[in-house]
């Protein structure tokens, strides 16, 4: 029962696998264009005359193999195929990143990224793969804006951050000789309740006895520039500020910094943004409690370097944020107290290519911070792709340095790069169907944190080549109703038919489905399929191996005999419910096979000349014998038995059958050999009986049976008889005579054991008894002793 069970449920795994991978046929295709979209696998056989009478027009579209099998030709079957284009493909740029001449080459003549440019011709279903390389150049640009918070709780972070820029200039320079640095400040929104609006706390919002600057939301203090000592003039004049509540309005001030290039300077280099602040952040939704209810616009709102908008605009979502940073490849780095790096932390997992390090309390550590901050961003590569096209999806495998692949979402990244290590990205790009308009869409991939990016023209295949020579109005399609495309007539509005031959208004008319009933009878379609327009169309099965056909859908390729489980017999095809045998097969269900060589005994007779060969299976005339070939027959003497007389008879004389031997012995050829070792072995004859008998002597003699090809018989005999020899009588006695005398003496030694184990149990006995003799220990009444005893009376013992 286990194996039937496993059994049904293989064959209905292979069904549903038949099912599931012919999406094909199951997609009823109208056209070449409509099949090619379906799939990758799915081909359109465009000969006029492939459809058989009674098949459906989307009976074109289906697998390779299957319009093959059906009888489509390989040259007539449209099957285009998507194609790989690159257009630029600059070499990445070498370590030195200098011209021939030795002149320093611009940010703009830098190339970190191979290819640049690539056109995808696109088939529905199809991936499209090429091969991005990525090289860290030596000495890249960088521009660094430092972004600091300055409510009063920084106020002993301003002092250190004053001298910063020379020293975070020496720093940097041993990176690259392309520095700029620039530097921004934020506090908070300048409404209530972040801030104090009272006149007196607008103007000075410490204590009376601080001296602070008015509150303000962010302020470009120094655009990026190289000068180090400017940044150093204009950061010592900057004063220490205050707002009312813990968190800051940092986010509005990273917004502007992110999307005022112009006013900040960006170049289009590697673009580093440092926040550093004590505190934690509002973010989109918070600016309800000052009144503030339209969401950020994300746009450039400085004049005089001020953000003007911050009473306007609520605070940025950090999804806005990601995207505005992405946009314009900052990388940032949050230096924060210790207190709020777990906050930070969280953040920095929602915003690629950042980094989040601890900031001292008074801002002591900061050069070193921003130099490992930068080291472990810029060592990480993360490929961002541009919006997808509906349909499109796309998907990474990186290979990392020491062998290290990885694929899904990993496989966008590649870490611990260093300057002029090289990686790779296999990218594979695939559509599923077209888009509406059918138009070329532009993907771009870059890496996250770099200018450079990667342009990708995605084609659309919608239709077939020979929709090209499509012939409108075409006389094939039922007088010009439809155009004649790939072999198939494409309907006009309205028109229907496999030649457009009906409206749609005549469609299922009685006058119509009387022409699909067979011999007149009450059936439309053999129940198999309907009437179009006159015409039966036979439906599909689920299995796209099984087919209806015929003018009334009255004939199929499945419901032919079977033998063996098997449609005619695995050796033939069903054509209209009757078996089409291959060669040298017959029978109703070809389980007949024409083939004798299964019946071919080992003596090279066919059914060892006592049967006849039907369907490659012997049977046998002569009922004695039996098995696959007629050559086992139980009840016969075996071939040595059944000629031991002849050959004794012609070979020694001697037998039951001396007498009457030149009569019934003459049917095979005699040949005398010496010894049984020089007979005949089984390699110098293939059919050979090796025979041992007894005559009447006792002796054995030794020959061989053999048939040749023209079926006449040889034997062989050895001359030498192996006769047994009489016995040997003084061995014999010899035996007999130490036997005895070795059974006596086996005999006397277990006497003589078994008289010792008897003596010693014996006494042992006796042992036991005297220890346990009790004897009476009472004084004789006459006995006298002979000592008498005399006491002095007057002894005093002295």
């Amino acid at each position: 029962m286990d194996v039937r069970l496993l059994l049904i449920s293989v064959l209905l795994g292979l069904s549903r696998a038949q099912l599931d991978g012919n999406e094909c046929t199951k997609a009823s295709a109208q056209s070449c264009g409509e099949c090619i979209q379906v799939g990758e696998k799915c081909g359109w056989c465009t000969d006029e005359n492939f459809l058989k009478q009674g098949e459906q027009k989307s009976t074109r579209c289906d697998e390779i193999e299957a319009l093959i099998k059906k009888g489509c030709n390989k040259s007539s079957i449209e099957n285009p195929r998507g194609n790989v284009t690159v257009s630029k493909n600059q070499s990445l740029t070498e370590h030195t990143n200098s011209t021939k001449d030795g002149a320093k080459l611009k940010p703009d003549q830098i190339t970190q990224i191979q290819p640049q440019k690539l056109t995808l011709d696109l088939r529905s279903g199809e991936a499209q793969k090429f091969v991005l390389t990525f090289r860290r150049a030596e000495d890249y640009p960088i521009d660094l804006y430092y972004l600091m918070d300055l409510s009063y709780s920084m106020k002993d972070d301003l002092e250190n951050v004053k001298n910063l820029g020379t020293k975070l200039m020496t720093e940097m320079q041993k990176i690259t000789s392309d520095f700029r640095i620039g530097f921004g400040s934020f506090v908070e929104k300048t409404v209530m309740p972040y801030i104090s609006t009272t006149p007196a706390k607008l103007l000075n919002p410490c204590t009376s006895d601080q001296n602070c600057t008015s509150p303000f939301s962010y302020k470009n203090v120094l655009s990026l520039t190289s000068d180090g000592s400017q940044f150093n003039t204009l950061v010592s004049k900057q004063q220490i500020s205050g707002n009312l509540d813990s968190p800051e309005g940092g986010f509005d001030a990273i917004m502007q910094v992110a999307v005022c290039a112009n006013q900040i300077g960006w170049r289009n280099v590697t673009r580093l943004l440092v926040f550093s602040t004590d505190a934690g952040f509002h973010f989109a939704g918070d600016g309800k409690l000052g009144g503030i209810v339209l969401p950020n616009d994300g746009k450039c709102h400085l004049q005089d370097n001020m953000y003007t908008m911050s009473h306007y605009y609520d605070y940025p979502s950090i999804a806005h944020l990601v995207q505005k940073l992405s946009e314009n490849n900052i990388q940032t780095i949050f230096a924060v107290t210790k207190e709020f790096q777990p906050v930070y932390q969280e953040l920095k997992n929602l915003i690629p290519k950042s980094a989040v390090g601890t900031l001292s309390s008074d801002s002591g550590n900061v050069i070193n911070l921003i130099i490992d901050a930068y080291n472990s961003l810029s060592s990480e590569i993360i490929l961002e792709n541009s919006r997808l096209p509906e349909g499109v999806s796309i998907s990474y495998i990186s290979h990392c340095k020491n062998g290290v692949s990885q694929e899904g979402e990993n496989g966008r990244k590649c870490s611990n790069i260093a300057i002029g290590d090289q990686v790779t990205f296999e990218v594979a790009v695939t559509a599923k169907g077209c888009p509406s308009n059918g138009k070329s869409e532009t993907l771009k991939i870059k890496p996250l944190g770099f200018t450079e990016e990667v342009e990708i023209v995605l084609n659309f295949i919608c239709e077939c080549e020979c929709h090209k020579e499509g012939i409108p109005n075409s006389p094939n399609c039922s007088d010009g109703n439809g155009t004649l495309e790939c072999g198939a007539c494409r309907c006009n509005e309205g028109r229907i038919g496999r030649v457009c031959e009906c409206s749609k208004d005549e469609v299922r008319t009685e006058d119509l489905d009387a022409n699909c009933r067979m011999d007149n009878g009450t059936d439309i379609c053999s129940n198999n399929g309907d009437c179009v327009c006159g015409t039966c169309e036979c439906k599909k099965r689920d299995n796209p191996e099984e087919r209806y056909s015929g003018k009334f859908c009255e004939c199929d390729n499945f419901n032919c005999d079977r033998s063996n489980n098997k449609l005619c017999g695995g050796h033939g095809r069903c054509e209209c419910r009757k078996c089409i045998c291959d060669a040298n097969y017959t029978g109703s269900a070809c389980d007949c096979s024409l083939d004798t060589s299964t019946c071919m005994a080992s003596n090279k007779q066919i059914c060892n000349g006592r049967g006849t060969c039907e369907c490659g299976t012997c049977k046998c005339i002569d009922t004695k014998f039996q098995g696959q070939t007629c050559e086992i027959c139980p009840t016969c003497p075996g071939v040595c038995t059944e000629h031991k007389d002849c050959v004794q008879c012609r070979a020694f004389g001697s037998g039951d059958k001396k007498d009457t031997c030149e009569k019934e012995c003459t049917n095979f050829d005699l040949k005398m050999v010496k010894k049984k070792e020089e007979l005949p072995q089984p390699n110098d004859q293939p059919y050979i009986n090796h025979c041992k008998e007894r005559d009447a002597n006792d002796c054995w003699f030794f020959f061989t049976y053999a048939t040749r090809n023209d079926s006449t018989v040889v034997v062989h005999v050895a001359e030498e008889l192996e006769c047994p020899s009489g016995p040997d009588i003084i061995p014999i006695v010899a035996g007999v005579v130490a036997g005895i005398v070795l059974i006596g003496l086996a005999l006397l030694l277990i006497w003589k054991l078994l008289m010792i184990i008897h003596d010693r149990r014996e006494f042992a006995k006796f042992e036991k008894e005297k220890m346990n003799a009790k004897w009476d220990a009472g004084e004789n009444p006459i006995y006298k002793s002979a000592v008498t005893t005399v006491v002095n009376p007057k002894y005093e013992g002295k």
